[in-house]
């Protein structure tokens, strides 16, 4: 199966030249759907480098089958619509969410991809909080993630333990019967409301999470806890 994994980048100079070379080290076949979200700080002008001279710009060792499409948003307009976008564009049997920076580790997605592959999923949800290794960072921000959580679970009728995660695989044909609507970080929310209204069969997995500081580029923030929660309400409502 060729797996997409599609990559929103926003100002993550530091760290996208690594996490496309782990991307590609990982042995599967996969095409890198990358989306740029106007970004400032030379990760534009990197992704128009890669789209015209390709992996070795990268390089490290890539293993099986890499594709590499380069998309570009005329303005900035969130991560939701980086991902809609690169959901429209993707062409694999399997869709990946995957961050630009280096909090979720690219070794982990055979595990997550896994149940799909069996045919015993077709949305596959990653969890930092069901036993593997994970930084220790800020507690507010886990309190906020389990309220939501458990918020959401309630609305959607799932028994998730980590509805904000990055990591979520789809069957292509689910984000085929998706329109994603929200913008920035509402996605999660929204898509999890979307998914459990559609019947879809949901595994989790324990993935490994190395959460990183504002200081270091962390850019969720209050504003998209509170849209969670409106987006949480909103989909309720829609089911």
């Amino acid at each position: 199966m060729l797996v997409s994994l599609v990559i929103p980048v926003y100002n993550e100079i530091p760290t996208l030249a690594e996490i496309l070379r782990r991307c590609t080290a990982v042995d599967f076949p996969k095409e890198l759907v990358l989306v740029d979200d106007c970004s400032k700080d030379g990760s534009r002008e990197f992704l128009r480098q890669l789209s015209e001279q390709g992996l070795d710009v990268l390089g490290g060792t890539p293993k099986n089958r890499n594709e590499i499409r380069v998309l570009f948003q005329e303005k900035n307009q969130g991560k939701g619509a980086a991902l809609r976008r690169g959901f429209a564009e993707a062409t694999g049997d399997i869709i990946l969410v995957q961050d630009a920076d280096l909090e979720y580790d690219p070794k982990d997605i055979p595990r997550v991809i896994q149940p799909i592959i069996d045919g015993e999923a077709d949305v596959v949800f990653g969890s930092r909080f069901i036993g593997s290794p994970r930084r220790v960072l800020y507690y507010w921000h886990t309190v906020l993630n389990n309220v939501l959580t458990t918020l959401s679970n309630m609305t959607s009728g799932l028994n998730l333990t980590d509805m904000e995660t990055c990591y979520k695989a789809f069957r292509a044909e689910v984000l085929r019967s998706v329109h994603v609507e929200e913008d920035r970080f509402g996605f999660e929310p929204e898509i999890t409301a979307k998914v459990a209204r559609g019947d879809w069969r949901v595994f989790e997995v324990p993935i490994s999470y190395h959460g990183r500081t504002y200081e270091e580029g962390k850019k969720i923030g209050w504003k998209d806890g509170v849209r969670a929660l409106y987006a949480i309400a909103k989909y309720s409502v829609k089911r």
